[in-house]
């Protein structure tokens, strides 16, 4: 995880399920870190720090490219 970088944080898993779609088939490395936890817990969301999306440093400006995709061309919005 030493080679990961924090690029966008969330709330609820509700909110990335689209992205993350998106990821995957672009064979972007990635991870939802606290997703399982606050799955299970999801009014502690806030206190441990949202849902880290965190993506490998190589393929960080394809990500990004994906959420300025998402966010310019369609009703659905990364916040």
């Amino acid at each position: 995880m030493e080679r990961y970088q924090t690029i966008a944080v969330f709330t609820y898993a509700s909110e990335y399920t689209v992205l993350k779609h998106l990821l995957q088939q672009s064979g972007i490395r990635f991870v939802f870190q606290n997703e399982t936890t606050i799955g299970i817990l999801p009014f502690h969301s806030n206190a441990i720090g949202g849902i880290q999306l965190k993506v490998h440093e190589d393929d960080i400006p394809s990500a990004h490219q994906i959420i300025d995709d998402l966010n310019s061309s369609s009703h659905l919005r990364i916040v």
